[in-house]
C-alpha cells in the first residue's frame, strides 16, 4: 500500500537558484546558486539517498561546535575564502537578488521554505501600492521582493548588522537604499506603539525566533510574547489584509497556532495553521519526500462592504 500525505503542509513555491538535493542523518544537503552546503537538520531523520562522495564534494560543511552554533569547513572544490569570514555569493529569485553569507548560526541569509510565503503575501497577483510590515524582518528577502512588486515597506528588525544585510540586498536588486522604511526597534515595541498610532497595513509578516534580543536589552521569548505579538498584528491588519506568522524551532504544533489565533481573530478573518516544508529533488524511481521545515498561519482579513 503507497503512504498518503496526510499532514497539512503548506504549499512550496519553487526558487530557481535552490535545490534540496537530499536529506538525512541529521543533515540537509542544498544549493544555494552556485554552490552546495550541506548543513545539520534534526528534522532529517532518514536515510540518505545520494552516495557519500556527493555529500563530501559539497563547497561548504557546517561543523556544529555547540548549541550556540559552529564553524564552516571549505569542500575540495570550494571558491577560494569560501569559509572565511566576509565571503558572499548572490542568488535571485522574483528578479531580485540577494546577497548570501555562511554564518556561525548555520544559515546563510535566506530561508527557501519561505517562497510560498512570500508568494501568497506579497507575489505577483497582490496589487502593487500596498503597505507591508515586516516584523523580525531579518536580511530582508521578503521586504525586497515587496518593495520590487511596488509595496510600501516598513521593516523592523533589532540588530543592525541585519539591517546592513538588507538594505545591502536592496542595492544588490537595483533599488534605491531609501526604497523602504527601515527601523532598528524590538518588534513587540514597535508593533504596540504602531497599534495605538491606529496604524494598518494590508500585509504582515511575522518570523519571530525563539530567543533574541531588542537593541535596548529588551527580551525575546517566543512562549511569552506571541501572544502578544499576534494581539497587535491582527489590530495592525487593514481589512482585505493579508497576514503571515512562521515559528521555527519550537515545542509547539500548528494546533497550538491555530488555536492560539482562533482566540484573537476578527469576524470575518480566514486564516489556517499548517506545517512548511522544502521538497527534496525529485528522483526516477523514488516517492517524494519532504523536509519540515517550521509551523505557520495565514489569515486573510475581509475587505469592509
Amino acid at each position: 500500500m503507497s503512504a498518503v500525505l496526510s499532514v497539512a503542509v503548506f504549499p512550496f513555491e519553487s526558487l530557481a537558484d535552490y535545490c534540496l538535493l537530499d536529506s538525512g542523518a541529521g543533515e540537509k544537503l542544498e544549493r544555494f546558486g552556485d554552490l552546495v552546503l550541506a548543513r545539520p537538520d534534526p528534522q532529517a531523520l532518514w536515510c540518505r539517498r545520494l552516495d557519500q562522495a556527493e555529500w563530501d564534494a559539497a563547497d561548504l560543511h557546517f561543523q556544529r561546535e555547540s548549541d550556540r552554533g559552529g564553524r564552516w569547513e571549505a569542500g575540495p572544490t570550494a571558491p577560494k575564502g569560501a569559509a572565511e569570514e566576509g565571503f558572499s555569493w548572490t542568488v535571485a529569485h522574483r528578479g531580485a537578488s540577494f546577497v548570501l553569507r555562511p554564518t556561525p548560526f548555520k544559515h546563510v541569509g535566506l530561508f527557501p521554505e519561505q517562497a510560498g510565503n512570500w508568494e501568497w503575501l506579497v507575489g505577483p497577483d497582490q496589487p502593487a501600492g500596498q503597505s507591508m510590515l515586516n516584523l523580525f524582518g531579518y536580511t530582508g528577502v521578503a521586504s525586497v521582493i515587496a518593495v520590487a512588486g511596488g509595496f510600501q515597506v516598513t521593516h523592523v528588525d533589532a540588530s543592525r548588522q541585519s539591517l546592513s544585510w538588507a538594505i545591502e540586498n536592496l542595492v544588490a536588486s537595483g533599488l534605491a537604499k531609501d526604497s523602504m522604511r527601515v527601523i532598528c526597534d524590538d518588534a513587540l515595541a514597535f508593533a504596540r506603539r504602531e497599534v495605538r498610532r491606529g496604524k494598518q497595513y494590508d500585509a504582515i509578516m511575522l518570523d519571530p525566533p525563539h530567543y533574541g534580543r531588542g537593541p535596548k536589552g529588551e527580551l525575546w521569548q517566543l512562549e511569552a510574547g506571541l501572544e502578544a505579538l499576534v494581539q497587535c498584528a491582527l489590530q495592525l491588519l487593514a481589512p482585505g489584509g493579508r497576514l503571515v506568522l512562521s515559528t521555527y524551532a519550537v515545542g509547539h504544533s500548528p494546533l497550538t497556532l491555530q488555536e492560539l489565533f482562533r482566540a484573537h481573530a476578527h469576524s470575518g478573518d480566514d486564516f489556517a495553521a499548517a506545517e512548511l516544508a522544502l521538497e527534496e529533488e525529485q528522483r526516477e524511481g523514488l516517492n517524494s519526500r519532504l523536509l519540515p521545515a517550521g509551523f505557520g498561519v495565514r489569515l486573510r482579513r475581509e475587505r469592509e462592504a
